[in-house]
């Protein structure tokens, strides 16, 4: 799948979704989906407790997505001059709530 990176740890999407709460994977799964959705620069990094979104292959990440009993902790990157946005989403929110966030930090970050 295009926009999948790894660094060597070898984990893909697919393992990793069977770690999160079956009740929290639909809203980790479209916060992933409008993260692709932005550029065909997003890059994933599925690293061991949370997935990274990034753009392009300078690996600025916009957006870090943890899994959580009742929802995703979002850690939200404009800038690396801009402190760090921290954001929880529970599982019955929709993320039409926060996608204007998202995309500024996709758009706003070098």
């Amino acid at each position: 799948m295009e926009g999948i990176i790894s660094f060597g740890n070898k984990r893909n999407y697919d393992d990793f979704k069977k770690q999160i709460p079956a009740d929290v994977l639909p809203l980790f799964d479209s916060i992933r989906e409008f993260c692709f959705k932005l550029g065909e620069n997003v890059l994933e990094d599925v690293r061991m407790h949370r997935v990274v979104f990034c753009k392009s292959m300078t690996f600025r990440w916009f957006l870090d997505v943890e899994p959580e009993k009742d929802g995703v902790k979002i850690k939200i990157q404009r800038s690396r001059k801009d402190p760090i946005q921290v954001i929880q989403i529970k599982k019955e929110q929709q993320i039409s709530e926060f996608t204007e966030f998202f995309k500024n930090a996709y758009e706003n970050i070098h």
